[in-house]
Order: C-alpha cells, then structure tokens, then sequence
C-alpha cells in the first residue's frame, strides 16, 4: 500500500523553517508572522501523525486527509526552499566581479526584495489557508500523542516442521549441526546467528536443526523462544522458564526473583537455546540476558541460535561470523513451487502449466516464502489464463495475506526510521537488477533533501553513507563491490517490488506504453529506447522534483528532438526540479532557459558527448550541488561555473591543454573534484589552493598530466587523493626543510593506480599526513623500483597494497617500525612475493607481526586462505 511519508515530510518542513533563522535572511514582517502561523500548525500535526499513521489503514477518511496534507506539506517545503533560492542571487549579485570586491560574502547579509517577500507571504498565507480548510476534519479523528512504537509487533513462531515439507536446506542444516557440535571453552554461552533477508527460510532452518536427532541427543534441553520485536526480559525469561517447566508459575514474580528461577533451572544442565526472529538492537537488553544465561563454573557446553534479518543484531549477540543464509536454486524453487501450486503427482497432467510455473519461479529470486505465496495463489487453478496473470503481474500487485512475502518483508520497512523508509523508496526509482553506485544514490537524496542535517564534523555525505550502511546491514541491500570509499549495490527484486509497493504516489517509472501516471508523483525515470516522442501523461505534471532519462543500453542513441522535447518540458512545467539526469543523451546543446530552474540541485550529463559548451545563463542554477560533466568533452570550463557557489561535487572533461585559472573566493564549497579523460591537459588549474574545502581529488585518464603542483599542500580538509591512468604523471614532489616543517595535511586515504610514469611518490603530500593516512595502495606502477626511506614516517598507516607487475625487490628496512599496520598485500611482485613467503620467504620475519597478510602468489602455490589474515 502507497505510503504518504508524512511525519519524515513533516519534520523536513519544520528544519529548513529552523534553519531559515539560521541564515538569517531579513524577512518582512509580515512573513515572519506568516511563517510562524505556519509553523505552530505542522508542529501541532506532527505531534499525533505517529497515532494518524497506526489508524490510517483502518480509516479511508483519515487516509485521504494524510493524502491531502502530504501535497501542501510539499507546497510549503517548496515555498521555503524559495527563500534560499532568493538569498543565493543576492548573494552572487554581491560576489560578481564587478561589484566591489570588499562585499561580505555571507548569506545572512541578504536582504530581501520587498516585491519577493510580497509575494512569498501570499503564498505562506495560502498554505495556511488550505492546512485552515483541512483542520475541521483533521481534528474530527481525536488523534493523540504517543511515543514512537510503530514498528511493535508480535509474531508467533513454533519449533515443529516436517522435514519433507523443506526443499533444498540439507547443506545449511550440515553446516549449522557442525557448528553445534565445535567445543567451546567460553563462559559466556556461545552464539550462532543466521542471518538474512524475510523470507529466505532462517525460521525453517532454526526449525530443521532443532528437531535433528543428532541435536536432540547432544543437547538434554532444548528451548524455543520466539522474540520478535519487543525484547522484554521480563517476557522473555517467563517463556524461557515455561519452556524449562511449565508448571513453574511466574506471573507475579519480579524481575529479580525471575532471573533467580530461571538461573537455578538452567544450573548445571546443557540446553540449546533458539531465539528466533530477534530485532533487538540494544546491546545492554542482550548483555543482561547473556549475563543471567552465562555458566558459574567458566565453561559452558550449551549454545545458542540467533535468526535475524539484522547484522548488526548479529554483531552485537555473538563474536563469531554470521550464518548468511542465501537464495534456493531454481531447481529446487521450481520444486517447491510445484509443492504448493498442485496435489501430489497432480503436475503431471499439466506439463504447460509447469512451463509457466518455471517462469513465475524465475520471479521469485530463491526466496522460499515468495515462491510458496505464488504457489498458494495458483493452488487448484487450471486454467492457463491464472497463470500467465500471475507471471505478468508485479508479485506487489497480487493479493496476499499475512504470511505471504510482501507483508513479511514489510515488517523490515516497518521497522526502518521513517528518514530511512522514504529512502527506501525512492531506489523503486531505479529499474529492477539495476546496479546502485552509493555516492550517486547519495546524491540524489541530497538533492531532494531526504537527508537529516549533518552533525558538528560531518558532511552530507557522511549521513547518506549511513543511511546506506543501515540498509546493509538490514539485508535490504546487497553490496557487490566495494571501491574503498564507495561501493556499488543491487537490490534484491522482492524488496524493489515492496519499495515500487509503498512509493506508488512518490515514484513512477514511464515509458511509451504508460496511460495514467498520478498527478502529484515527484520522482520520475524515463526508461524506453523506442520513445520517439514525449509521452503525453507528463504534460499536465507540475510538482516533479527528479527526472531520471535512462542511458540506452544499445546503439542508436535516443533521438536529439525527444530529449530536447524533454529538458523544454523540465524548464516548462517542472518549475521545483531538484535533480536531472541525462546521461548518454544526444544533444548537442541545453536549452538557454535551463537557468530558470533555480531549484536545481543534481545535474548529470556525464558522457553527453556532443555538448562542447554550456549555455550563458547556467550562472543561473545557484542551487547547484552536483555537477557531472564527465565526459562531455567540453573546450573549457566557463567562468559561470565558479559562480556555483553551493557546488560540492564536480566532475569535468575538458578539450583543452590548460583549464581556467580557480579564482579566489569561488567554489569554496566544493568537497569533491573529478577530472577524467582531459587527453590534453597538461597541469591542474591555478588555483588549487582556493579549495579550502575539498575532501576528495580524482584523476583519471589525464594522460598529458605531467606533475602536481605543491600548491595542494594548502588544501588542509584534503582527505582523499586517487590518480588513475595518468600516463606522464610522476609525483615527486619533495618537502621544502624550512617551508614544509610545520605541515599538517589530513590525507587518509591515497591510491596510485596505472602510473606507468611514476618512479616516486609524493613526499609533501604523504608525509605531510603522516599522523592521518591510513591507506595506501600502489597498483600497476611498473617503473616505481624502490619505495622510499620515508614511508617508514607513516606511523598511522593501516593498510598497504600493492599490485600488479610492480618492479619492488624490497620493502623499505624497518618496515616493522610501521605499528599501526594491520594489513599487507603484495599482488603480482615476483621478487617481492618470493622474499616475504608466509614462513618461508627470507624476510617473512619483517612483517609476520602484520595481522592480515595477503600475498597472491603464495594463496596460488599453497593453497592458504591468506584473506582470512590469521598471521
């Protein structure tokens, strides 16, 4: 069911209203008041949402009102995102060169025209209008305040299954068993997690394991406790004591008086403990009932199993790694599959129905609880129009009951804070088996402020590298390669088909084929190589905030006359667009008017070959804050680029030797800089050191780049610094003894990769963070022969790699001085792999203290599972 995400809206709204005081931005009088009214009001109706969203699924009323609030909560976060709009063009009135350059640069000096504050006080006051109309029926619902406990449920699970009602688990159950039965000296009662997404079977393996007469045998004392999501100790040690006796009566016992029964009951005797479908995160709740299950004499024989959906649940319960449960084969899916949909030996009349079974099995991804809902749906159909239904149709579109596999993979959205379940959402953007890059998901929740405000000492991105990483960890995500300082995802189809259920007014994908598209959807993805026109359902649209123009998979590319049809209706009638992506597209130029979208916060034309230049009015999107220009082989960057004085992730391909020189005062927001495929350019503009913010540097395929100016000693807040592909790059660039003495660089991380030029490293960068880096990775730099005497005044590094034909014959003497180091890899060194062979090699001595030493070559002769890292 499509979700309003009014409270996550609500809460947006009510920060930028803060944070307009935060600018201070002179507003009139009465928009001030106007404002205010504005604010008494959202906060008095966030105040019961929490109770307005448990009661809107059994209240059609009080849905559609949710419905109606969710658009001018939307109206009024536009509204005052206009006053920043405001601020920033007066503030880069008083920046131009041509005004006296002694103008304070700060956005709280903006004094608003009276003309705008007019007309922004008209618009507050018919928001305040509408939300008046809407109050009547709002307060009929005698909605209250209460705590936020949405996300309590109670599940009931039993510990009995049939055996030979489970269809491919048999190795899982081996493993697990085997794992029971490793002796253990720990006090602390060992623990077993199995982890995974809803609906992967966890609860039928916890199930088949407990009931293995192997299990029985080797444990006396076998418990089943089904947690779910309320872990209370109270609960939880009266059902563990019923489970041990049930005679033993406990209602009216205290805390105290319970953990002393339950200690005495569990006093000497060996039990296996199954906790299922636990979502606790408190660690204190675990270490409290660990502490109470712990033996006295400092040895316990018993165990414990874990299912969760959670690693960090995992994580947090047990110090071993978690039993990552995966997918069925489609061998044994279509086996299952075939279990539900028909009666013993019925399948046999119907081979054209299990063809198409097979095909509506490939839908389910191995998820057992997917594949037995379809099953269930076809149970005693027939006809073959049943099935081909069922293998057309979106699995959110189908009808399905509690247990089915929508409303249990619903209860992980159920659980997520409601920040995160709106960025959930928003990935239902993307096309299913798309590969998701996390600084570019990131990026498109910054530009549609989907981001709670960063903390003291974070950056934007730090939050939505959080965001991430919680989904991860909730198994809602999958990560598939991880590049160090970003990594790419995928999602698996089931959990795309409960965010395209929930998103259904927020999202929506169209292509040719699309009739009907809701008229307040704010995201869209354009995804159709055969449009040859713009479909007409977006002509009416008004309020979309994200348009995404899918890259054609193939040759040819779209038509230029659709996208320039395109970007014209952007202009036209999305007024509020915040984010544009037009990736691969064919024009050859943007439209002048693309100024007019002042609210624009994410622009992507990576690889629009045929743009060499960019129109006069693009000074105009101030609100800019990421720009993708790679690949777009552009002669030169224009001086209104610099005037983007939001501007925090650049990426740039230019023509040209020479780029234009960074004036001062300019991009001093900006954090990350790309510059990929400049063939030409010689040097890095003048400049550099106006950066006072950049964090990250990116070179890459810059094959004329000879050098790095010592000028980037000035970028303090530089942590990051890749260079890919640069063939004439070398890097020495020495420390000056007088100059240099005192420099504090903050660089954490530096990766050299494909330097065939390179022969040394760049000492006033590297050594200047001595007390910062932390990575170092050299890769394919076949000319570099020694590493430096110097390197040893790393003393924060913690991970050196280097790979590839590299000509090293040694590591630099004293390498053992290096203390912090925790992992070495040496990849395809000849002289360096045989020298530093695990227990062999002459020199293994010099980094056995290294915790994780992976070495190919040695892996590759001896078998050894050197990632594992135990020497």
């Amino acid at each position: 069911m499509a979700e309003t995400f009014l409270f996550d809206i609500a809460e947006r709204v009510l920060a930028k209203i803060v944070h307009l005081s935060v600018y201070e931005v002179r507003l009139a009088f009465n928009v001030k008041t106007d404002l205010k009214k504005l604010e008494d009001t959202m906060i008095s109706i966030k105040a019961v949402l929490l109770d307005a969203e448990r009661q809107q699924h059994q209240n059609e009323k009080l849905r559609l009102c949710m419905w109606k609030l969710r658009d001018i909560f939307y109206d009024a976060e536009d509204v005052i995102d206009d006053f920043k709009c405001e601020a920033l063009r007066k503030q880069d009135a008083f920046n131009h060169p041509k005004i006296n350059n002694l103008k304070v640069r700060v956005l709280g000096s903006c004094c608003l025209p009276l003309s705008f504050s007019l007309k922004m006080s008209h618009k507050i006051k018919d928001i305040n209008g509408r939300l008046g109309e809407l109050a009547t029926e709002w307060n009929s619902f005698d909605l209250r305040q209460c705590s936020d406990n949405r996300h309590v449920f109670r599940r009931e699970t039993i510990s009995f299954v049939h055996s030979s009602d489970v269809i491919g688990r048999d190795e899982d159950k081996e493993n697990i068993i085997g794992m029971l039965m490793e002796p253990s000296a720990e006090r602390s009662v060992p623990v077993i997690p199995i982890v995974g997404l809803g609906g992967l079977g966890k609860t039928t393996l916890a199930q088949l394991v407990y009931n293995d007469d192997r299990v029985t045998s080797l444990f006396p004392l076998k418990i089943w406790i089904c947690v779910s999501e309320e872990f209370d100790l109270s609960r939880l040690f009266k059902l563990i004591i019923q489970s041990v006796n049930a005679e033993v009566r406990c209602d009216d016992l205290t805390l105290e008086a319970l953990q002393a029964r339950l200690r005495s009951l569990l006093n000497d005797r060996k039990f296996l403990l199954v906790l299922d479908d636990v979502w606790n995160e408190n660690q204190a709740k675990w270490v409290e009932l660990r502490n109470v299950l712990r033996s006295t004499d400092g040895f316990s024989p018993s165990k414990i199993i874990v299912t969760t959906r959670s690693l960090k649940v995992a994580s947090i319960m047990s110090s071993i790694p978690p039993y990552l449960l995966k997918g069925l084969p489609l061998e044994d899916c279509l086996t299952l599959f075939i279990k539900w949909a028909f009666n013993d030996g019925e399948e046999r009349h119907y081979p054209n129905l299990v063809r198409i079974g097979e095909e509506i099995v490939k839908k389910c991804k191995g998820v057992p609880l997917a594949v037995r809902t379809l099953g269930s749906l076809l149970f005693q159909k027939t006809g073959e129009s049943d099935w081909i239904y069922i293998r057309e149709s979106e699995i959110w579109r189908l009808e399905q009951h509690e247990n089915d596999i929508l409303p249990v993979l619903k209860l992980s959205y159920n659980h997520l804070p409601s920040h995160l379940q709106r960025c959930l959402a928003f990935l239902s953007l993307y096309k299913k088996d798309e590969i998701y890059y996390s600084d570019r998901v990131i990026r498109l929740w910054m530009a549609n402020g989907l981001l709670e405000h960063p903390k003291q000492n974070q950056k934007w991105e730090d939050v939505g590298k959080r965001y991430l990483n919680e989904l991860l960890s909730r198994c809602l995500i999958e990560k598939e390669k991880d590049f160090g300082l970003d990594f790419n995802f995928k999602m698996h189809d089931l959990v795309h088909d409960l965010a395209l259920d929930v998103s259904q007014k927020e999202c929506k994908t169209v292509n040719s084929k699309t009739e009907m598209v809701a008229e307040n959807v704010r995201h869209l993805l354009l995804c159709d190589q055969k449009l040859v026109e713009v479909p007409r359902v977006l002509e009416e649209m008004k309020n979309v905030r994200t348009v995404i123009i899918q890259a054609a998979s193939k040759r040819p590319k779209r038509s230029e006359i659709v996208d320039k049809s395109l970007i014209n209706l952007c202009v036209s009638n999305f007024k509020y667009l915040r984010a544009l992506e037009l990736t691969d597209s064919p024009l050859t130029a943007l439209p002048n008017s693309i100024g007019t979208l002042k609210h624009l916060r994410d622009l992507d034309l990576a690889r629009c070959e045929d743009i060499q230049k960019l129109p006069s009015s693009f000074y105009k999107l101030r609100s800019l804050q990421s720009l993708n220009l790679g690949g777009t082989y552009l002669k030169q960057l224009p001086d209104s680029v610099q005037r983007l004085i939001e501007l925090t992730h650049l990426e740039i391909t230019i023509k040209g030797k020479h780029s234009k020189q960074i004036r001062a005062g300019y991009w001093t927001s900006l954090q990350y800089l790309k510059l990929s495929l400049c063939m030409n350019l010689e040097c890095l503009p003048e400049g550099m050191q106006y950066l006072k913010s950049l964090r990250t540097l990116f070179l890459s395929n810059c094959h004329g780049l000879v050098s790095l100016p010592r000028s980037l000693k000035f970028l303090t807040k530089l942590e990051h610094l890749k260079i890919y592909f640069c063939n004439k790059i070398n890097l020495e660039i020495e420390l000056d003894e007088d100059e240099d003495k005192d420099l504090q660089l903050r660089l954490k991380t530096c990766t050299l990769f494909g330097l065939i030029a390179l022969t040394d490293l760049p000492r006033l960068l590297l050594q200047g963070s001595s007390s910062t880096l932390q990575q170092l990775q050299i890769s394919w730099c076949e000319n570099l022969s020694v590493l430096p005497a110097w390197l040893l005044n790393l003393t924060s590094l913690h991970k050196l790699k280097i790979v590839g034909y590299i000509n090293l014959s040694a590591l630099p003497e004293g390498i053992d001085l290096l203390s912090n180091l925790k992992e070495l890899r040496i990849d395809g060194c000849p002289e360096l792999c045989r020298r530093y062979r695990r227990n062999r090699g002459e020199d293994w001595h010099k980094i056995a203290h290294i915790q994780k030493v992976v070495i190919e070559d040695e892996e590759w002769i001896c078998g050894m599972k050197c990632e594992d890292g135990d020497g």
